[in-house]
């Protein structure tokens, strides 16, 4: 009997080791499939072919209300491609579901700052993640052709996430700062951040929370204003 049992073991173990084995294997081949395809249309900010609008992806405000470094690095390289004139309208698109806790209008603000119009930025107070992000700047403020600026480890899924939307988007990256020991973390969660959202990009794509009304880039971006 007891030999019984340790063959029976044995054989469950076997099968767990072979589907964690398989498991893995997808795992990473869905992570190197997407780091690959958003690899496609990344570009230096000098050439990067010209859009319908500039899209930055919000991230981290720090409590006193001011732009991580990170942040700002990306706030800075969407107005560069702005002043370069790469598209005629910026789209800021993070955070603002709480009301003490503001992404957009911290990052409209910093571009306001540079000399920038206000009609010529757009703020997504939805972008609650990056594929929200992309899905309301089809749906919401009907773009067609993107430029979508974020650091290189997060842009390589967003480029992947708008492509399978049926957006033309390319990708500059902001990295113009050693980001320092968060980054093997970030990038960590990033691969398991691919593999969602390779499923939901390319097969299931579900509405993101919030839809509306459609706010066409090619108008005034003080429409979006809430201040």
């Amino acid at each position: 009997m007891k030999s019984l049992l340790r063959e029976h073991y044995k054989k469950v173990i076997y099968v767990v080791i072979i589907l964690l084995v398989m498991g893995s294997a997808g795992f990473l081949a869905i992570n190197h499939y997407v780091e690959q395809r958003g690899a496609q249309y990344l570009y230096s900010a000098r050439e990067v072919p010209g859009a319908d609008a500039i899209l930055i992806l919000g991230a981290y405000v720090l409590p006193d209300g001011s732009l991580s470094l990170m942040l700002r690095d990306r706030v800075t390289t969407g107005y560069e491609l702005y002043e370069n004139s790469k598209a005629p309208k910026i789209i800021v698109s993070g955070d603002h579901g709480r009301q003490d806790y503001d992404e957009v209008n911290t990052m409209k603000d910093f571009i306001k700052s540079k000399g920038v119009a206000g009609e010529d930025i757009f703020m997504d107070h939805a972008g609650f993640s990056t594929y929200e992000s992309l899905y309301r700047a089809r749906d919401i403020f009907q773009v067609k052709k993107v430029v979508i600026v974020t650091q290189r480890y997060h842009l390589l899924r967003a480029v992947f996430i708008a492509r399978e939307l049926g957006l033309e988007a390319y990708g500059v990256a902001a990295d113009k700062h050693d980001y320092g020991q968060v980054m093997p973390a970030y990038e960590v969660r990033e691969m398991a951040a691919r593999n969602k959202d390779f499923w939901l990009a390319k097969f299931i794509k579900p509405q993101p929370t919030f839809l509306g009304e459609a706010i066409p880039v090619f108008g005034d971006g003080g429409t979006t204003d809430d201040k």
